[in-house]
């Protein structure tokens, strides 16, 4: 076997003793892992240094853009908000064993269902070197084993993140977690639907649609975020400066950033020159469409604007007519990522959170809410935009899947078939199993 396959079989061997792991084993080695973070703040950092100089110089030669670079960049307070991450982790109720369902088929014919966890899981990531200790911490707290995948632009960040993680988690099996570096492993990753139960790629459309395009396991993409903030004709203004405003320049380099706002031609004029203004001076390019470019100034947009993730201080602001016209846009160019609506009028919020097809859908706040963390996940893997089995900020929860157990005291399946079956009672009851441990319910 190849390097890389010996390592997805290590991590298939050692998921079947992570998900027999209490739960305080698993929490105690994220808390080692946060600890260790911190205890080793200046190796981190001295390592994401290099990888961010190798960064800049590919900026100044125009192949990088500024938002790659700054994704990239980790500082002692960054380091300081992944432990404190991996602390929010260890602290999540335990998603394995939880009983989802009981039903008493018959007398002494008890079936539940469970919470488990997946298996291994395959993740292939962006620059952020925190997505590393975001998804090993995820999976490490839900049972499951991982090959992690990071870009190149993060090679040292990534190497001493993995080895700091491993040395750590000492009583967690070893191989639970595997980095992988090269193209060429990623190919083999694809190939191994017989060791691999899900793959999470973090990155492009293209880049997403070529790893469905090229494997047989199942794929949890999180693609691109062309996210919207809607101002209706009902909306508070200042609230909706503020919120718009939030959504752009708080962090811009984000896929929850918003890319276009959409503004009700009633308030347009009320709103948009001190919103243009406020956006200048916060370095926004502004690119609009003719009716935004006669009320205030601003770059014309191509229809290429309304279907861009920029990932830096560009948005595209539309004036439309209706909340239809808003939804309809929303619908036919986003991302099924984040959308926003501002408004007082409580049904028209109702009728957009409803009407746009989107992972989440916020009414009068930021799109840039749209996060594991801020969820009370704990933290994230990706904000999935597809719709099954997991969809929005995946967290433990998405990390977990069912398995059936059957309580029984010798029953036949041929005393409920036949001419003269027993009937099954088939009745949900307040139960958990093992048997005899009643629900909290």
């Amino acid at each position: 076997m190849t390097d890389t396959e010996t390592k997805i079989t290590q991590a298939q061997s050692a998921a079947l003793e992570l998900a027999n792991l209490s739960t305080e084993t698993r929490n105690d080695a994220l808390h080692a892992i946060a600890d260790a973070i911190e205890a080793r703040a200046e190796e981190i950092l001295d390592a994401n240094a290099t990888d961010v100089t190798e960064a800049e110089e590919l900026l100044a030669a125009g192949e990088y853009t500024q938002a790659f670079v700054d994704r990239l960049k980790l500082s002692e307070s960054k380091l300081e908000s992944i432990a404190e991450m991996v602390r929010s982790v260890a602290g999540q109720d335990d998603p394995l064993g939880k009983t989802l369902e009981a039903r008493r088929l018959d007398d002494d014919l008890e079936l539940y269902k469970l919470s488990a966890p997946i298996g291994v899981l395959g993740a292939v990531f962006e620059s952020r070197p925190d997505a590393l200790v975001q998804i090993a911490a995820l999976s490490l707290k839900s049972g499951n084993a991982v090959i992690l995948k990071g870009g190149s632009e993060a090679a040292e960040s990534n190497r001493v993140l993995y080895e700091i993680i491993c040395e750590a988690a000492a009583e967690v099996p070893d191989g639970w977690a595997q980095l992988i570096e090269a193209r060429e492993d990623v190919e083999t990753l694809l190939e191994r639907d017989d060791a691999v139960d899900l793959l999470m790629p973090r990155g492009s459309s293209a880049f997403v649609e070529y790893v469905q395009e090229n494997t047989s396991i199942p794929v949890l993409g999180h693609t691109e975020g062309v996210c919207h903030v809607f101002v209706d004709e009902g909306a508070d203004l200042s609230m909706a400066e503020d919120v718009a405003f939030d959504a752009k320049v708080q962090y811009p380099a984000v896929c929850n950033a918003v890319e276009t706002l959409l503004i009700h031609e009633t308030v347009a004029d009320d709103f948009l020159p001190e919103m243009a203004a406020r956006y200048r001076d916060a370095g926004v390019e502004l690119r609009g469409d003719a009716r935004a470019r006669e009320i205030a100034e601003m770059n014309a947009a191509t229809d290429e604007d309304w279907t861009t993730e920029y990932g830096d201080l560009i948005l595209a602001i539309k004036i439309v007519d209706s909340l239809d016209e808003a939804i309809t846009h929303v619908n036919a160019n986003g991302s099924k990522h984040t959308e926003s609506i501002i408004t007082e009028t409580a049904d028209r919020a109702e009728r957009f959170m409803r009407a746009v097809d989107a992972a989440s859908v916020f009414h009068n706040a930021s799109t840039r809410f749209a996060d594991g963390y801020r969820f009370g996940l704990g933290a994230e893997v990706g904000i999935s935009t597809g719709k099954t089995h997991a969809r929005g900020p995946v967290g433990l929860e998405g990390l977990t899947t069912y398995k059936y157990h059957l309580e029984g005291d010798g029953q036949l399946v041929a005393t409920y078939a036949g001419e003269d079956p027993h009937p099954f009672r088939h009745e949900d009851f307040a139960g958990e199993w093992p048997p005899g441990r009643l629900s909290e319910e």
